[in-house]
């Protein structure tokens, strides 16, 4: 039987409450993905071109992330939930998938946008979870749409 986690970093909320209906859904423990320094709305605010936000991913920047998760290497599938920035995972995403060893893992991350595509995140997330079994991406709305996606995997 397959150990799932999810993980999920969520700006406006809307991609943690796909990760709530997941994990109450599926019976899989959950792990918000937060910075250690919480983000404002004015960091958040992808118009100014010297938001937080921007800062950091145009400077390629680590973001420290709050807590960690505990046994990590007992899960076998793990579904990372965030909003699709630049293209691809916020930095915090990637900051907390470099803390852990993904050998052997099935890699589900899955984007909430109100209007990117999906483009080639599942290839920009590749290098953060090195030696993952397979890494996949899909962009959702809901919770059912990433039970059908594991289902059929």
């Amino acid at each position: 039987m397959r150990r799932t986690l999810i993980t999920c970093f969520s700006a406006g909320g809307t991609t943690a409450r796909v990760a709530k209906e997941l994990s109450s859904a599926i019976g899989a423990e959950l792990f918000p993905i937060r910075p250690e320094k919480p983000y404002s709305e004015a960091d958040l605010n992808w118009r100014n071109p010297i938001a937080r936000c921007n800062r950091e991913k145009i400077g390629r920047k680590d973001v420290p992330v709050k807590g960690s998760v505990e046994d990590f290497e007992k899960y076998d599938t793990v579904v990372i939930g965030f909003p699709i920035w630049y293209g691809a995972a916020p930095n915090v995403v990637n900051t907390f998938c470099k803390g852990y060893d993904w050998t052997g893992k099935r890699v589900f991350a899955f984007a909430t946008s109100g209007g990117s595509g999906i483009g080639k995140t599942a290839d920009k997330l590749k290098p953060y979870v090195k030696g993952a079994e397979s890494v996949d991406a899909r962009l959702v709305t809901n919770a059912m749409e990433i039970i059908s996606w594991l289902a059929e995997s």
